[in-house]
């Protein structure tokens, strides 16, 4: 047994991580603010004997004792981190030093949950983890790529500075259970807005594409590059080659749900990435991962969760609760 720190803990990959690790046999420490976070996706948790809860900001410094940290904490949709940009750099950019000051002092192994935001909008397709990006620094996104681009930053110089155990995932889009209905990501407005009937919002002329990876995939290479060994920092691709236009993203989600929805074409927003997809490679040869869950199949699963949703009434206009 280990004693897991997870920041972001109440997130969406947080939530599922924090589930993965307790069935592990490990005793975890879930720390969230509660700005994304929703204790509705840990309340099955509580009272767990091996489940602590903590509210916390991760811009300030934490003292506890852990073998193990995963760093998640951090808005990830366009709609949460453009809310306060400031926070979200601050977010990522303290938060990595406050949890690698951390880690130094405990000697713990720890992972930061990057993103392939650091791509930017790419001029290499797939993008491998040798690719350094084509990012603006000065735009409406730059708050989250930039800050997550400082962030591998820093757990590197911690890395050769003070040879800190560090692990660092790019996570490529990811879907499914316990996203937030509002939080303006694709799967999640295309699945709400279907449900309810309306009109699915598709940007520019939807032939931009994102490869989607199912959570439960996700948090298999998390777990699988947390246990590799010291020498092997990343950074490392985590998500679904699999890769599909808006479009046929829309298609696939209506099959599905029914209904009457059109689709209603608004202009492409800022600095929007008109392609993504990630080369495996790395994690193939070194963790021998590769996703398992079709997107027709994690569509599903994300699909009734959204469904039981609406039916209690808890998909409003603003955060849920």
């Amino acid at each position: 047994m280990a004693r897991i720190l997870v920041t972001g803990g109440a997130g969406f990959l947080g939530s599922h991580l924090c589930d993965r690790l307790l069935d592990d046999g490990h005793d975890v420490l879930c720390v969230d603010n509660f700005f994304t976070g929703s204790k509705r996706n840990i309340a099955h948790r509580i009272g767990h004997p091996y489940f602590e809860l903590m509210r916390h900001d991760v811009t300030f410094p934490l003292y506890v004792e852990v073998d193990q940290i995963y760093n998640l904490a951090c808005p990830a949709s366009p709609v949460h981190y453009q809310h306060d940009p400031v926070q979200t750099t601050k977010t990522s950019v303290h938060g990595a030093i406050n949890m690698l000051g951390l880690a130094k002092r405990l000697k713990a192994r720890i992972l930061q949950a990057s993103t392939s935001e650091v791509y930017g909008d790419p001029e290499v397709h797939p993008q491998p983890e040798g690719y350094w990006g084509r990012v603006n620094p000065i735009g409406v996104r730059s708050c989250y790529d930039e800050g997550k681009r400082c962030a591998e930053t820093l757990f590197f110089d911690y890395h050769r500075q003070h040879a800190l155990d560090i692990k660092v995932v790019r996570i490529f889009n990811t879907y499914g259970p316990r996203m937030h209905p509002n939080d303006g990501r694709v799967v999640s407005n295309f699945i709400v807005q279907a449900l309810r009937g309306e009109d699915i919002t598709i940007y520019g002329d939807g032939q931009q594409t994102r490869s989607f990876c199912y959570v439960d995939d996700l948090i298999e290479g998390f777990v699988r590059t947390m246990k590799t060994p010291h020498g092997f920092t990343g950074p490392i691709n985590i998500g679904n080659p699999g890769e599909f236009t808006m479009l046929e993203l829309a298609e696939k989600v209506l099959a599905q749900v029914g209904g009457r929805s059109k689709l209603a074409f608004k202009p492409l927003p800022s600095d929007d990435p008109k392609q993504r997809q990630p080369d495996i490679s790395l994690a193939q040869s070194e963790l021998d991962w590769e996703p398992k869950v079709a997107l027709d199949d994690g569509l599903k699963e994300t699909i009734a969760y959204f469904r039981k949703l609406l039916a209690e009434g808890d998909v409003g206009e603003g955060r849920a609760a």
